[in-house]
Parts: C-alpha cells; structure tokens; sequence
C-alpha cells in the first residue's frame, strides 16, 4: 500500500512533536551520609555509592558529613573516588553541630562543592599516627636568659646536641605532617579554595566555624539545610572529571541512599573491639575442639570468628608486635591447660595477652581505640579459665583411685553360675564385665561374696552368708 506525501509530511511532524509533548524526567541528586569515624566501611560505603549515582545518572552526589577524623588509607580511598568521579560531589557538614575534624577537612576541600550548615566547624587536620611508630615528644622549652629573653648562650652547645639527638625520633611525624601538608595544600589549589590554612590546619591544628571558614574562601556555601544547598546550587556549572555540567537541582528528585547490610556488617567486624572479641572466640573455639574433639560445634564456631577477626584487623592499622604478644598469650593459656605448670604458663599468657591488646591498634584515631575496660575483662575472664583448670586438677588430683585393682578388690557381688565339675570355681556379674571366681568353699548360685584378690582375669573370692537351700 502507497502511503501519500501529505501523510508522510504528519507523520514526521507527529514524530517531531512527539518527544516535546511528553513530560522530562526529573533531575536527581543521590545523598550519601557518612556519620561516625572514617574506617573501611565508611570508604567501600561512599565508592559504591558513587559509582551507583553514576549508573543511575545523578546529576549531584550530596556526601552529608559529621565526623571526627578516622584513617588515612580510608579517607585517601573516598578522595580518590570523588576526584575520579564523573558527577560533581558536594560535600555538606550538616545538620548544624556536626562537624568535619581531621579526615573530614581533607574530604572537604578533596570535593567540587564545599558547604556547611550554622553552628558546625572544620579542622584539626593534623594527621595523627598514620601508619608507623609515632614520633618522639617535643623538645621542652629553651631557656631564656633573664635580661633580654633571648636563649642562654650558655646553652646552646647543650641545645644543638638535644636537637641532634631528637632529631631521628622526630622524623616520622614530620614526615607525616610534610606529607599532609602538601596533600591537603594540593587539593585546595585544585578547588581554587584556601591553602594557607589548609596548611595551617595541618600543621598547627587549627579549626574554623562555619561562618569564618565561608569568609577565608575555605568553603563556597553556607546553607542552612539540604534544600537550601540544592537551592543555591541551581544554574552553577562546576566541572568534574574534566566535563562541565550544569545544575539544575530546583524541584529535583531527592534519593538517599543508606547504608546497606554488607556496609552494616564491615562497620561492625572493622571497629577494634570487636576485632578482638572475635579473634579471642575464635581462638578458644579452636581450644575447646581440640580438647574435645567430634562435637564440631566449638571448631565450626571458631573457624567462622577467627576468619573474620583477621580480616577485620588486615584493614585496620594493626601494630604487629602487639598481635604477636596476643597470640604468644594464647599459646601459653592453651599450653597451661596441658602442662603441669601450677599456673605459671597461664598468669604469663594473661599478662602477654593484656600489653598486647593494650598496643595492638597502631593508632590515635578517635574511633579506633580498643576500651581499657574491655582489655581488662578479657583479662580478668581468661584468668578465671586458668583457676578454674586448676581447680579441676587439683580436684582431679585428691580423688581417689577409681578402676583398676583398688575398685575390685572388696565389692560384693552375686555368684551368677558354677562350674559343673568344680564347685569352688564359678562366674559373677562385676563392672558391666563376666570373671571368673575361685573360693576356698563350694559356691552355690546367687551367694554373695566378697572380692579378696585379683590374680589375671581370676577373682578370689569369699562367702559372705550362707548359701540358700536347695530345693528337693
């Protein structure tokens, strides 16, 4: 069939028009929050959030901020993830006495937008134990000579040879802080934000209120809630992962994206005490298999916990020679309940095991501490194993011999049969087990008796009461 021109001149207009007559999606903007300290599961969190606005076609990532710091490796991972991203990421320290301390500074000025809500601060951003053993002290005051204020002379030779000397002990914190510095100093060039104090921050550990930090161009927006920020940001063109794009966020679509299960579950293995708790379970789970072994329940147990606490602690900041005293503690718990040691092998773990957990978490992040109570209930809970294995030994030790010749001889016990050809020999019932009996007197069926004396698998024996009549 022919179709004719005016036809196919409405059929094109109709295609034309088609696509203006229907409604436009609404734009979107994903909100991410990160609340607490910054660990591994806050950064697995915020990358798979991103890469999920991506796929959804988010025009905005909103990254909702109240943190008091958290770790270095973490904290790198979420930079990463944000400079890497096509979308722009707003960082927003919200709701108003929250704030960005520490990693949450570095975040902050990593992201394309910056904005805080009244009342919350940012700063404090001097890195602290990252990694390695943590510097030495600082140097105490030089004296000052009385009349001028000036150093003594006197004691400048004495100085330059302290100075020499702290020298080496200082060198891993200012290598930390030289490295911050710079990073954080990198990121504010790159954002067109305030590197004097990003670096001031660093280095003297400052902090700024949300108004003065939007007077020294530390942030770009001050907003009193989230629509308030969307509000501001409607029509800005910022550019990310070398594209612009504009914002169109009045009356955008709103998704908030709360952490999932496997988020939940990461947040919970990766905090410091529950590491321990579950490297101890998993531990004495073991323990308690090989002691007792073809239950399966404490082996099964134990295999489950002690594979999540060392996944746990490979992500955390984990000081090696506390985990080695941890473990030594534990051999020698276990080896107390095998070897005559009066105890000494189990206090010895218990001591090892406390300074090890005391020094286990190679870090000062606030968040990431191990509890002192709990180090002492641990303690004090595996002091209580060992006193009670000692207990039992030493009551093992006082009872008296059961089996054996001691717990044969003097039973008394019923002649069950008698040999046909010889009546001072016959059979009885003794233990679960059949023996053989010999007597200096004929024996007659059901007499009782008494066991005088082993010999092999032969019983003496003698009556204890007369035998019963015989019938007719």
């Amino acid at each position: 069939m022919k179709v004719s021109p005016i036809r196919r001149v409405l059929l094109a207009l109709a295609l034309l028009l088609l696509p203006a007559g229907l409604p436009a999606a609404p734009a979107t903007v994903v909100e991410l929050r990160v609340d607490g300290a910054i660990g591994p599961a806050s950064a697995d969190y915020v990358v798979r959030g991103l890469a999920k606005a991506v796929d959804e076609g988010a025009q905005l990532v909103v990254l909702s901020i109240d943190t008091p710091g958290g770790l270095d490796t973490s904290m790198r991972d979420i930079i990463k993830a944000i400079l890497a991203s096509p979308i722009p990421v707003a960082s927003y320290v919200a709701p108003s006495g929250a704030r960005a301390a520490s990693a949450g500074t570095y975040i902050l000025y990593a992201s394309h937008i910056a904005a805080m809500a009244p009342g919350t601060n940012l700063g404090a951003a001097t890195p602290v134990a990252i990694g390695g053993m943590p510097g030495s002290p600082p140097a105490p005051d030089k004296p000052k000579d009385a009349e001028n204020g000036e150093p003594d002379a006197k004691q400048k030779p004495a100085e330059d040879e302290g100075e020499k000397a702290s020298a080496p002990g200082d060198a891993m914190s200012k290598k930390q802080i030289n490295d911050a510095a710079a990073y954080i100093r990198s990121l504010a060039r790159m954002r067109g934000r305030n590197a004097e104090w990003a670096e001031q921050a660093v280095r003297e550990a400052v902090s700024l209120a949300a108004e003065e930090a939007l007077e020294l161009k530390v942030i770009d927006y001050l907003a009193s809630d989230l629509a308030d920020l969307l509000k501001q940001l409607h029509g800005k063109a910022f550019t990310a992962a070398g594209v612009e794009v504009r914002l169109d966020t009045e009356g955008a679509l709103l998704i908030s994206h709360a952490p999932d299960w496997r988020t939940k579950l990461l947040a919970v293995i990766t905090n410091p005490s529950v590491a321990l708790l579950l490297m101890m379970m998993g531990v004495y789970g073991l323990f308690f298999e090989f002691s007792n072994p073809g239950t399966g329940l404490g082996g099964v147990l134990g295999g489950i916990c002690l594979i999540l606490a060392l996944y746990a602690l490979q992500l955390l900041p984990v000081n090696y020679a506390g985990m080695a005293l941890i473990l030594l503690g534990i051999a020698f718990i276990a080896a107390e309940a095998f070897m005559p040691s009066f105890g000494v092998l189990g206090i010895g773990g218990v001591v090892a095991f406390s300074f090890g957990a005391l020094i286990l978490i190679d870090t000062e992040v606030p968040g990431f501490g191990i509890p002192l109570p709990l180090i002492v209930t641990l303690a004090l809970t595996s002091g209580l194993l060992i006193f009670a294995i000692l207990s039992m030994a030493l009551r093992a030790r006082r009872r008296a011999l059961v089996g054996g010749d001691s717990d044969l001889v003097g039973s008394l016990v019923r002649v069950s049969a008698v040999q046909p050809s010889n009546p001072l020999s016959g059979w009885v019932l003794l233990q679960g087990e059949n023996w053989q009996v010999l007597s200096q007197a004929p024996l007659q069926p059901g007499q009782q008796v008494r066991v005088l004396a082993r010999k092999g698998l032969l019983l003496d024996v003698a009556a204890v009461e007369e035998a019963p009549p015989q019938g007719d």
